[in-house]
């Protein structure tokens, strides 16, 4: 381990010999020492150092102004100061300038030491959160998306050049790939990250209640309507406008909807009273908009008004490489959620995930991981924790024989798991427990993959099995 370097500055030779005395007994420590405060200051700037040390009066730069010069410098050093003769009004301009600590001369060896100690630890632990922080903000961690892979990238730097500006933005995927997440990532990184967002499902307000959702409504709009309400629109005000799966949207709040978007303006439901509004909206689908528009389900010209930035999340079965990534950042979220130790994956797991198709998507992969901690005790999880379904379906392909690579790797790890199994049921001659054995499989799993491959172990026992060409 690397020794810390304490740099210790006093005009008084004697004092600098005592230091050089008593800190040698602190273990890992390299104690440099100075008797010209203008050198140390140098010293400062062009060695690395971990704690000073430094006498409040010296000649020509005092202690004072030469902590303000190393703070300046370097703001995460310890500090710690040095006096015979202490005053308030030192000690408080010391601490303001960043001093950690300080002793009066004559001090006992003891406390100094332990003094000195604490303060490299403090430093260390600080040094350690830094290390910590610079980790959890890790390149391919986007807001709260996750994905290394290159078309991930692609949207990261995407996002982050439409976030800069203020239009309006439509974000298309399919359920699941985390449209919501990226438009609060465009919110974070705009110039209204301090303003509301205000995130609304259109497919979750009834019919009847969306205009008055949207808009507010004035005391006696209607029956039931016993005082003014704001709509979600003037809450974001200042802010941002999330409308979710936009496509679901009837059509009479689609021309509503337009006409905010072109004058920034609304009328609350029973008034005479138009309110401007500074919104951006951000608009998310998982329905193909221009069939939407072909089918006059959707207005063709406030397709073209949300349509000004767009962003396209892919789906988890086209960027693969991410699944370890993602299983790893669910596994460590969720068991810290549920106050349980680190989980370790077996082998065998990160396979099975990776073959499997995702229909759901990123939301499915999270929910099956946070399903299998909460229902896993131990620290280390199993093929045999996953759900069965997951396990059976893993390899499943409908792609095209014109697939790409993971397509046909998934196509080729069918042809591979159906060989392997056939091959295992006439080695163990249809015996399923010692088949389960070999393959270090679950018998109920091992059971459901023969039965996804249309194996039966009877066929495989006696004389019967094909090998005998009976």
């Amino acid at each position: 381990m690397a020794k810390a370097r304490i740099l210790v500055v006093d005009d008084e030779q004697g004092m600098l010999e005592v230091f050089a005395d008593t800190l040698q007994r602190v273990p890992d420590v390299e104690v440099v020492l100075e008797s010209q405060s203008l050198r140390a200051a140098e010293r400062l700037i062009n060695e690395s150092v971990d704690l000073l040390i430094a006498d409040i009066r010296m000649p020509g730069l005092g202690g004072v102004e030469l902590v303000r010069r190393a703070r300046e410098h370097d703001p995460n050093l310890a500090v710690l100061v040095l006096t015979a003769y202490p005053t308030v009004e030192t000690a408080v301009e010391a601490m303001r300038l960043g001093a950690v600590d300080y002793i009066v001369k004559p001090f006992e060896p003891e406390e100094l030491r332990s003094l000195v100690a604490r303060l490299l630890e403090s430093k260390r632990l600080r040094d350690e959160n830094r290390l910590l922080r610079r980790q959890i903000e890790r390149p391919f961690v986007f807001g709260e998306l996750v994905g290394q892979s290159l078309v991930m990238r692609q949207v990261f730097d995407r996002i982050q050049r439409i976030a800069e500006s203020d239009v309006d933005v439509l974000i298309i995927g399919e359920t699941g790939t985390g449209k919501e997440l990226a438009a609060r990532a465009i919110h974070q990184r705009s110039r209204r990250k301090q303003a509301p967002f205000v995130p609304v499902d259109c497919g979750a307000i009834p019919n009847e209640l969306m205009e008055s959702e949207f808009f507010g409504h004035e005391r006696g709009a209607f029956t039931g309507a016993q005082t003014r309400n704001l709509g979600l629109l003037e809450f974001a005000n200042r802010g941002a406008f999330f409308l979710d799966e936009i496509g679901q949207l009837p059509l009479r709040l689609q021309a509503k909807l337009l006409r905010v978007l072109q004058e920034r303006k609304i009328r609350r439901v029973g008034g005479t009273k138009e309110v401007e509004l500074n919104v951006r909206i951000l608009a998310a689908t998982s329905l193909n908009l221009e069939e939407e528009v072909r089918q006059e389900r959707f207005r063709l010209d406030l397709y073209h008004r949300i349509h000004v930035a767009c962003i396209e999340l892919p789906p988890l079965r086209n960027r693969t490489e991410d699944i370890p990534l993602l299983v790893q950042h669910f596994v460590t979220r969720h068991a810290k959620e549920m106050g349980r130790e680190p989980v370790e994956l077996g082998p065998e797991i990160m396979e099975v995930l990776t073959c499997y198709s995702w229909p759901g998507n990123v939301r499915e992969l999270q929910n099956v991981i946070k399903r299998t901690l909460a229902l896993t005790p131990g620290n280390v999880l199993s093929l045999h924790d996953l759900p069965d379904e997951i396990v059976a379906r893993a390899g499943d392909s409908t792609a095209t024989p014109a697939g790409g690579f993971f397509e046909q790797r998934e196509r080729r790890m069918v042809i591979f798991e159906k060989q392997y199994f056939r091959e295992l049921l006439e080695t163990s001659r249809g015996d399923v427990s010692s088949a389960a054995r070999d393959a270090r499989l679950p018998r109920g799993t091992l059971y459901r993959l023969l039965k996804k491959h249309g194996l039966d172990p009877d066929d495989y026992r006696g004389d019967h099995h094909p090998a005998s060409g009976i």
